[in-house]
């Protein structure tokens, strides 16, 4: 490790929570921001777009409501009463007081008097307006003096045309500045409260940053992947010393690729990462980058990556980059300039931009690194590809251990048993197996965590829930035939998988469950394992045929299976004669319609596969038939106890265990 001086160790320090909410990464190992220092990504005096841009609209919005308060005080309700009622008052000698403008006359009556041209008496008026008309020549003003009445008068005003266009547009600008005000808190709230991001900037949904983890995560928290870590020793070595490979004339890799199937511990990878050279780490998933309005994701882009060039050395991790990483010019594209490729060429931009003494690291992780975009593979951007595979036994059973050492285990629990029970598995699946063993450790009142916990998690992880249902006996039975047809293939053929466990007891959607798990970890298979385990698979429809004379749509995923890989042997790995050495059909996962050859040869695989099917159920009948006896012994001991393990599946076939597991 280099030396470190207070500034190093200074920005090695966690960060408080980010104030903005229009960010779309999380952070963690950020330098603590000093006193003084302005936001990221605003200028002049702290100027916030989304706050401010609300604040003036509530202002204006309260002034115009205060305004229209001012002008209407002092105004009372008043009836608008005819001219010549207002004459006849006065006569009457019923005026108090009037006050004049123009030929605007408003006023008070001494007493009460019912409203004109109403015919209800209780609706009565005092405080009146009413208008004198230009040609009146009356002597109304002698006759009010005469009778008392208090006369007050203003020269008749003309507020002018810009007075009257402001109370001619108040109510509407109003309106406007109210549901514009109404538009910013609405945007605020789906952006869960963040502040910024003015009227523009909030469309969809932006994630509020994290605190930083107490404990950041390093390559201990990372298990069975050593050859993984070895790839990735070089990162953390140059961001802990980038000087000795200056001095060489290296560079690091700028951008890291990871790649593998879903589980396997990519994101933790990169966590580690970060977290064994104690730099800023930048997280994000690609999808946060994309939104409704154009230029966003690229603005977003180039925003992360200055915040880490500020930080660096640090690390920005992609998660799911193949979700904006896409070839151009596909058909899923609209044109060259929608919102995913102006994104898409920023981070291109971003990354070729890199200099060797930035010390920023790109580490993105996918799970189809066949649909990326050629320029993101490229020298200078992700030069380095790391596959992340599922563990191996080894590899599974150091996964086990880390994540049981916060779980009391019981002394007779072997771990490496639980890793054999496990082939395939990846560390989030035995992470969540370990959980859910625990968790059903505390519903049966237990202290540690044994070994019965674990087959009964295994059992629910891999058949699903067990199911309380009540089958008739004619489909119980049926169904025992049927998986007692399964189990007694995969004993009899040379080079299946062994039987682990048999039952009848419905999990999930299945009515029952054969589990069949190899010896040992295997990478590759040939030919005669697969068609054993297409005639395995086909032994459930098998049975049924040969005892009830009937199929039944329990064999549903059973043939799921076996034309699957019945088409994989004939159309992607050579194994037909009459399609020969050539891969025809697209991989698992990929456009079914990306064909790659004629219709004529896709019709030669349909009935290469047809064929292969075929002869591996006459095989599976031929077998049934030749052991009919330890069909119906397995049968029947299965109809009784509903479950039998592997030795009780053997022992009730009366077929001797041949093989033994090997470590």
């Amino acid at each position: 490790m280099p030396s470190t001086s207070p500034r190093d160790e200074d920005q090695r320090r966690g960060a408080p929570p980010d104030d903005r909410g229009d960010r779309p990464w999380r952070a963690e190992g950020v330098p603590e921001r000093r006193r003084g220092d302005r936001p990221h990504g605003f200028r002049g005096r702290g100027f916030r777009p989304g706050r401010n841009t609300f604040f003036w609209l509530l202002l204006i919005a309260v002034f115009a409501l205060s305004y229209a308060s001012m002008t209407m005080s002092g105004r009372t309700e008043r009836e608008t009463v005819p001219y010549t009622s207002f004459t006849q008052q006065v006569d009457a000698g019923n005026v108090r007081e009037v006050y004049t403008r123009g030929y605007a006359i408003e006023g008070r009556l001494k007493e009460a008097r019912q409203i004109p041209g109403q015919s209800d008496e209780s609706r009565t008026y005092t405080d009146f307006e009413t208008l004198r008309p230009a040609f009146a020549d009356d002597d109304v003003y002698a006759r009010m003096v005469r009778h008392g009445v208090v006369v007050n008068a203003e020269p008749a005003e003309d507020r002018g045309l810009v007075a009257n266009l402001l109370l001619s547009l108040l109510p509407v600008l109003l309106f406007v500045g109210l549901w514009i005000a109404a538009l910013v808190w609405i945007q605020r709230r789906m952006r869960g409260g963040g502040g910024a991001g003015g009227l523009m900037g909030g469309f969809g949904r932006s994630p509020k940053p994290v605190t930083p983890d107490e404990k950041r995560a390093t390559f201990a928290d990372v298990a069975g992947i050593d050859e993984v870590e070895e790839e990735l020793s070089e990162v953390v070595d140059f961001l802990r010393d980038p000087g000795k490979y200056r001095k060489m004339g290296a560079r690091v890799p700028r951008g890291v690729l990871l790649t593998g199937p879903p589980g396997t511990g990519k994101t933790l990878l990169a966590r580690a990462v970060a977290g064994e050279a104690d730099v800023p780490f930048y997280s994000a998933a690609a999808s946060e980058f994309i939104e409704m309005v154009v230029g966003v994701g690229a603005a977003r882009v180039r925003e992360l990556f200055a915040e880490a060039r500020k930080t660096a050395p640090s690390i920005i991790f992609i998660d799911e980059i193949d979700t904006i990483g896409r070839t151009r010019g596909s058909g899923a594209s609209m044109g060259g300039h929608d919102e995913r490729e102006q994104t898409l060429n920023q981070i291109l931009t971003e990354m070729d931009g890199f200099s060797g003494s930035e010390g920023v690291v790109v580490i993105a992780a996918t799970n189809r690194p066949d649909i990326l975009d050629p320029a993101l593979l490229r020298p200078g951007r992700f030069d380095r590809t790391v596959a992340v595979s599922a563990p191996d036994l080894d590899g599974r059973v150091q996964i086990l251990r880390v994540h049981t050492r916060d779980v009391p285990l019981d002394p007779a629990l072997d771990l490496r048993a639980v890793a054999k029970m496990t082939p395939g598995m990846t560390g989030a699946e035995l992470a969540n197996l370990v959980n859910e063993a625990a968790l059903l450790a505390v519903k049966r009142g237990k202290t540690a965590v044994d070994m019965a916990d674990m087959h009964t998690a295994l059992e629910k992880v891999q058949l699903g829930t067990r199911r309380s249902l009540v089958m008739p006996p004619n489909e119980r039975r049926r169904t025992s035939y049927h998986e007692s047809g399964h189990a007694l293939l995969g004993m009899l053929l040379p080079g299946a998988d062994p039987v682990r466990k048999i039952t009848i007891v419905p999990h999930g959607r299945a009515m029952g469950v054969t589990v069949s798990t190899p010896e040992g970890d295997r990478y590759a298979y040939d030919e005669r394992y697969l068609k054993s385990r297409i005639t395995g698979a086909l032994g459930g429809m098998a049975a049924e045929d040969l005892v009830f004379g009937v199929v039944t749509t329990g064999a549903e995923s059973d043939l799921e299976q076996v034309t699957r890989i019945a088409r994989g042997m004939a159309g992607r790995w050579g194994m037909s004669t009459r399609v020969g050495p050539l891969s025809v059909l697209p991989p698992d996962g990929a456009d079914p319609m990306a064909q790659y050859a004629s219709q004529g040869t896709l019709d030669v695989v349909d009935e290469e596969a047809r064929r292969i099917v075929e002869e591996c159920y006459a095989e599976a009948l031929h077998l049934l038939r030749a052991n009919r006896d330890k069909l119906e012994s397995l049968a029947t001991t299965l109809l009784q106890e509903e479950t039998l393990d592997e030795n009780a599946a053997y022992e009730a076939a009366g077929i001797p265990r041949l093989t033994k597991p090997t470590d």
